[in-house]
């Protein structure tokens, strides 16, 4: 398999904060969205970047990736995995716990393959499959839902290490809480998936409410507006005030997650500069600067 540059792809630093990461993931999805991107091979782009934010965020699994990339590949390169990966003597003597992490014994058996399935999109070169039957019981695994299937409820297909599972999701199922599936586990015994909450481009997750950032023209915050916005329920229009701030939040109400209460969506605005093509335009900037540099000498 090929190695990947997660930091590379999100366009920031290894030492970037969570934050900077948050940001970049933000910036890129919104670049390379298939609604809104025209250039080619957005799509692969866009999972791509999903991909790299869902490896990073994670401080655990950002701390394993961290840990194989220290081995020095490049992006690109074919790699298999070192043999002590893992096993609390691996690269830099981190004492990663895989066990504690992936709920594998970290011995480059099926619980390995299905961590780098998970990470790099595909069952890594080379590892064997499970080895043998495993007696009947409960299995325990961690499953990322799209915030639509949350938002609307209902059957949605979700992939577990290579398998493909129809799974009931509650209306507004909460992180955390556990979906079992009769029969489904190792051995003929149950599967308990514990509900975690997968990246949205568009969306971030703050209890039951919604986070979008909206960018809006400077116009537009200062003379004020009314704007599509996007929710997990379609478009609204929402009222800018005039004279709004970078950073002013509005709230739509009961445009959140579902649940008693129902949540709200908070749009957060930024202000982005659109960029001048032309002369005319390069005009209306020179005499948008000529105009506030008069007001700040006036003042």
């Amino acid at each position: 398999m090929q190695f990947k540059d997660y930091y590379q792809i999100l366009g920031v630093e290894p030492t970037a904060g969570d934050a900077e990461i948050k940001t970049a993931y933000r910036r890129m999805a919104r670049k390379y969205h298939p609604d809104v991107s025209k250039e080619a091979g957005a799509e692969e782009k866009f999972k791509g970047v999903n991909e790299a934010y869902e490896a990073l965020r994670d401080p655990q699994k950002r701390k394993a990736y961290d840990q194989l990339r220290s081995q020095g590949y490049r992006p690109g390169e074919e790699f298999r995995p070192p043999p002590d990966f893992g096993r609390g003597g691996g690269a830099g003597g981190q004492g990663f716990d895989f066990e504690e992490v992936f709920g594998s014994d970290g011995s480059g058996g099926a619980g390995f393959s299905d961590f780098f399935e998970g990470l790099f999109g595909r069952r890594a070169h080379g590892s064997p499959g499970p080895r043998g039957p495993r007696p009947q019981g409960d299995t325990r695994a961690k499953v990322s839902v799209p915030l639509q299937a949350v938002y609307d409820g209902g059957h949605v297909r979700l992939g577990l290490n290579g398998r493909q599972l129809d799974v009931r999701v509650p209306k507004g199922v909460k992180p955390g809480q556990v979906i079992r599936l009769s029969g489904q586990g190792d051995g003929g015994g149950n599967l308990l998936l514990e509900i975690e909450y997968a990246a949205h481009p568009q969306f971030e997750v703050d209890g039951r409410n919604i986070i979008h950032v909206l960018p809006v023209a400077p116009w537009q915050a200062a003379l004020g507006a009314t704007v599509s916005v996007p929710t997990l329920g379609g478009s609204v229009d929402l009222k800018i005030p005039a004279d709004s701030e970078a950073g002013r939040k509005l709230r739509l109400r009961g445009r959140g997650l579902p649940g008693a209460p129902v949540g709200d969506q908070i749009v957060e605005l930024e202000i982005t500069a659109p960029k001048a093509v032309n002369e005319r335009q390069r005009t209306v900037y020179r005499m948008l600067q000529g105009a506030f540099e008069e007001n700040e000498n006036d003042g």
